[in-house]
């Protein structure tokens, strides 16, 4: 066989023995599928059927949640050119796996392991994020959604998924029951998947921190990420050694006015850490400005005040108890600080 040679069409039963049975027209008709043969397998009765729009699938009876997904994907990827979509065949590889399209809503946070979402097979659409620009209809069980910039897809089970807080943000923007967007928001924390932070900037962006029920279900949120803030920094003085700080205070200087509350406190090396977790809402810039206040008024009085997220002490707990006992042990070389009043909180 010469160089020229053209390759003959792949027999038709290499797809009823592919792992994904579902697959373009052209992608078909790459592996020499004519048009008649198509309108011939999908016939009333046939062996295929059409899935979605120029999505066929190798087989008849329902496809299976996995099935559904791959097709929905392969509907709303980006051809690299006129009829050729991107993903590749058994034997092309090196092009990209659904160009400029993933998972989100319900059907992400389900295969991002939440329990508070339907099971695949149950939904009645599954949500497809796109670019805004592409120019493409939401047809049968898929509803294509559009932003302006696509996140960063996480690979679940081998499909593009959109990150839990991008996932939430497009989930909640279609729910009305307020306890099932509690449920969903409070397990996305409680369950490690992010922080609250993230997904109040994901709903801000969304436009729907308007809604009663949400931000009821982000008040909860917020005071559900606190506790774990809490708890967290708790087990860093415990597990890395520390002194034993006096927690939840309040300072004010003896006669004077109130300084502000502190999650831990070490008196005798005049060393503070604040949890910062503050969610990007409008009034952000305002409660920044607080903050920064409170800070610049301790460190005149020679207290040291080290300011920790919730995501570096679920990330980087150790690093975080490394800055403090720095804080603590630097005491020793600065001067004596102002004797303040600590008060319970």
């Amino acid at each position: 066989m010469t160089h020229n040679t053209p390759l003959s069409p792949r027999p038709l039963r290499h797809f009823s023995e592919a792992h994904h049975r579902v697959l373009t027209v052209a992608q078909l008709r790459s592996h020499g599928v004519t048009s008649a043969d198509l309108t011939e397998q999908c016939r009333p009765g046939g062996p295929w059927q059409q899935l979605l729009p120029n999505v066929i699938l190798l087989h008849p009876g329902p496809p299976t949640s996995e099935e559904r997904l791959h097709g929905a994907l392969l509907y709303a990827a980006r051809e690299s050119a006129p009829g050729v979509p991107a993903q590749p065949t058994a034997q092309d590889t090196h092009r990209p796996l659904y160009a400029d399209a993933m998972i989100t809503g319900l059907a992400a946070l389900t295969l991002h392991g939440f329990s508070a979402t339907p099971p695949l097979n149950s939904l009645d659409h599954v949500d497809v994020l796109v670019p805004r620009l592409r120019r493409l209809r939401s047809a049968g069980y898929v509803r294509v959604l559009r932003t302006p910039a696509l996140p960063k897809p996480k690979a679940v089970t081998g499909l593009p998924v959109a990150p839990v807080p991008r996932a939430l943000a497009d989930a909640v923007a279609e729910l009305t029951d307020a306890q099932a967007v509690r449920r969903l928001l409070t397990e996305a924390v409680r369950g490690g998947h992010c922080e609250p932070a993230a997904v109040v900037r994901e709903l801000t962006h969304a436009k729907l921190l308007s809604r009663p029920h949400v931000v009821d279900a982000v008040d909860a949120l917020l005071a559900e990420g606190r506790a774990i803030a809490e708890d967290r920094l708790y087990r860093m003085v415990r597990e890395y050694g520390l002194p034993d700080p006096v927690w939840n205070v309040d300072l004010r200087l003896p006669g004077g006015p109130h300084l502000g509350g502190l999650d831990a406190y070490w008196p005798d090396q005049a060393v503070a850490v604040e949890l910062d977790t503050r969610a990007p809402r409008q009034d952000d810039d305002a409660l920044w400005s607080e903050y920064a206040r409170k800070r610049e008024h301790l460190e005149r009085l020679g207290i040291t005040v080290v300011y920790v997220t919730p995501r570096k002490l679920r990330d980087a707990m150790e690093q975080q108890a490394t800055v403090i006992r720095t804080a603590l042990m630097a005491s020793v070389d600065r001067d004596p600080a102002a004797y303040v009043v600590v008060l319970p909180r």
